[in-house]
C-alpha cells in the first residue's frame, strides 16, 4: 500500500479544515508535523494531493479521489476500533464445575451489582482447554494444572480437602472402614471427568500416601447425583467438603476416614498478561483484590 495510514489520516483532517493550523489545532498536534505527514503521503504516491496557497488549502482532483475512498475506509475503521474496545466489558470465564456451583455464584453477583455494565458468561468444563484460544478471557483451576508461564491469582478458599462419607444407614449394614484400602471391599460412587478419566481417590497420613481405584458400583459426572445415592445408602461418596457440607451438617452423610483427608491449595484465576486487559476481567480483578478475605 502506497502511504502511512496515519499520514492519510493527517491529510484528511487537513481537507476538511482546509487550513493546516485549524486541522492541528482540532488534531492536538503541531501545523509542522501534518505539512510533513501530506508531503510524505504525497511522495509516496506520486502526485500532488492538495493545493497550496497563503490563502487557502484544497484538494487537487487526486486528493478529491483520495477523499472519497479513504475517508469511508477510516470511519470504518474507527468504528471497528470502538466496536472492539466496548467487547472488553464482559467477562468470559471457563471454570471447573466445583468452581461454578460452590465458589463463584456468591462472587458473581456480588461483581454483577458493583459493575451492571459488565456483561458476564462463565462456562463449567472440567477438561484441561486452552482457555484463550476458545476465546475466554481467563480461567479458573487448580495449582497442578497451571502453565508456568501464566498469571495467577488465588480465588475462593485458599485450601480444600476432600472428604469421603456414607449414609449411617450404609455404615450401619457394612461396618466402618478403617483404612483406604478397606474401601475396595465397599460400594464406591465415583466421579468421571468429561474427559473419561475417573476421579482418583487419594489419602494422605503421616506422610503416607494412598490412591484408591476399585471398581464403582456407581459412575456420575454429576456430584448431586453421587450425593443423593450416598444419602440412599447405596455407598460411599469422595467429594469436596464444600459440596457434601450440607448433608454432613443434617446427618443425613458421616465423615469417614477423616483422618486421611487430603488437604491442598485452594483455585486460582489465570490469565496470560496484565497488558492490555479486557475491561471486564481488570475490573473483576480489582474486586476480588478489594474483597479478598
Amino acid at each position: 500500500m502506497s502511504g502511512d495510514p496515519s499520514d492519510i489520516a493527517a491529510f484528511l483532517a487537513v481537507a476538511d479544515a482546509r487550513n493546516f493550523r485549524r486541522a492541528a489545532a482540532l488534531r492536538g498536534v503541531s501545523p509542522s508535523s501534518l505539512s510533513e505527514a501530506v508531503r510524505r503521503l504525497e511522495a509516496a504516491m506520486g502526485t500532488r494531493l492538495l493545493n497550496r496557497t497563503t490563502r487557502s488549502v484544497t484538494p487537487t482532483e487526486a486528493g478529491e479521489r483520495l477523499i472519497a475512498r479513504a475517508a469511508p475506509a477510516l470511519a470504518e475503521l474507527d468504528a471497528a476500533v470502538a466496536d472492539a474496545a466496548a467487547t472488553g466489558a464482559r467477562l468470559r470465564l471457563n471454570v471447573p464445575g466445583i468452581a461454578a456451583e460452590l465458589i463463584l455464584p456468591d462472587l458473581i453477583a456480588r461483581f454483577m451489582a458493583a459493575h451492571p455494565d459488565v456483561s458476564v458468561e462463565v462456562i463449567a468444563d472440567n477438561t484441561f482447554i486452552d482457555v484463550l484460544a476458545a476465546g475466554f478471557d481467563a480461567g479458573i483451576r487448580y495449582g497442578e494444572s497451571l502453565d508456568s508461564d501464566m498469571i495467577a491469582v488465588p480465588i475462593g478458599p485458599r485450601e480444600q480437602r476432600m472428604v469421603t462419607a456414607a449414609s449411617p444407614s450404609y455404615l450401619a449394614r457394612h461396618g466402618l472402614p478403617r483404612h483406604p484400602d478397606d474401601l475396595l471391599s465397599y460400594r464406591l460412587l465415583r466421579f468421571r471427568f468429561a474427559s473419561g478419566v475417573l476421579q482418583a481417590w487419594e489419602f494422605r497420613r503421616d506422610g503416607e500416601f494412598r490412591r484408591i481405584a476399585g471398581t464403582p458400583s456407581l459412575v456420575a459426572s454429576t456430584p448431586r447425583l453421587l450425593t443423593a445415592a450416598a444419602e440412599a445408602g447405596q455407598g460411599i461418596t469422595h467429594q469436596f467438603e464444600e459440596s457434601l457440607a450440607p448433608s454432613l451438617d443434617a446427618g443425613r452423610l458421616v465423615e469417614i476416614l477423616s483422618d486421611w483427608s487430603d488437604r491442598f491449595d485452594g483455585p486460582y484465576l489465570y490469565f496470560p498478561s496484565r497488558r492490555h486487559m479486557p475491561q471486564g476481567l481488570r475490573r473483576f480483578l480489582d474486586f476480588l483484590q478489594a474483597n479478598r478475605g
